[in-house]
C-alpha cells in the first residue's frame, strides 16, 4: 500500500468509531465495498452494480478510498484504457461490518413482518 496517498493519523478523529464512519459512512461507499468483496470490477461493471450512481460521484467517491487505503486501481495500458478496482488487505478487513449490516438489516425487515 502507499502510504503517501493515506490520510495522515493528525487528520483523523480521536474516536476509532468516527474514524470508520468517516471513511464508509457515505451510502455509496458502502455499497461499492459490497459489490467489490466478490472480487476486482471494472469501472462500468461497479457503475452498473450500484445502479443509480453518476459517472462524476464513483469517480470521486472511488478515488476517496483509494486514498484512504481502501481500494486499488490497476490501469492497463490498453487502447481503450482499461482499469480495475480491487479492495485492498484493508478495505477486506471491513467484511465483518458489512456482514453485521446485512444480518441486521434482514433481522429489521423479520421484525416489521410481526
Amino acid at each position: 500500500m502507499d502510504k503517501t496517498k493515506m490520510l495522515s493519523l493528525n487528520e483523523l478523529p480521536a474516536c476509532p468509531v468516527e474514524t470508520t464512519l468517516m471513511l464508509i459512512s457515505d451510502k455509496w461507499k458502502v455499497l461499492i465495498l459490497r459489490d467489490l468483496m466478490p472480487g476486482t470490477k471494472r469501472f462500468g461493471e461497479l457503475k452498473k452494480s450500484i445502479g443509480s450512481i453518476s459517472q462524476k460521484v464513483l469517480t470521486s467517491q472511488l478515488r476517496q478510498m483509494e486514498g484512504s487505503g481502501l481500494v486499488s486501481r490497476t490501469v492497463y495500458p490498453e487502447v481503450p484504457p482499461r482499469v480495475e478496482y480491487t479492495l485492498t488487505e484493508l478495505g477486506y478487513s471491513l467484511k465483518p461490518i458489512l456482514d453485521a449490516m446485512w444480518k441486521w438489516g434482514e433481522d429489521y425487515k423479520e421484525q416489521l413482518k410481526h
